[in-house]
């Protein structure tokens, strides 16, 4: 390389150096005790906060339906699943195979034991 492109390589080096020397102001005149403690007024806010939760936190009636739910396990406890259907904008049903259709489908596990009691 020639000597001129050192040099310009030089003053850009001390340039970028001058740059970044001007930022270090601004972060010693900060009003934390170290960089990681910026958010100190607001730990302190929630920490002396007599209730912290949403009022609606403590509302224990939650609606839901019982007899939808009942079939769910039922279903789930005979390995009768419902698999989920797409909601996409396509009307087309497409299946979830590769697409090797000569291929064997593989047998169903057996389905778990009933629980004891």
């Amino acid at each position: 390389m020639r000597p001129s492109h050192n040099m310009l390589r030089g003053f850009a080096l001390a340039a970028l150096f001058a740059a970044l020397a001007g930022c270090s102001e601004y972060l010693d005149r900060r009003e934390t005790i170290s960089l990681g403690g910026g958010n100190s007024v607001a730990t302190n806010e929630a920490t002396q906060m007599v209730d912290p939760w949403p009022r609606d936190s403590a509302d224990r009636n939650i609606a839901y339906n019982g007899e939808r739910i009942e079939g769910a396990v039922a279903r789930y406890r005979a390995n009768k699943v419902i698999k989920p259907q797409g909601i996409g904008t396509s009307s087309a049903n497409y299946q979830s195979d590769t697409g090797n259709s000569a291929a064997p489908a593989a047998p169903a596990p057996p389905p778990p034991p009933a629980p004891t009691k």
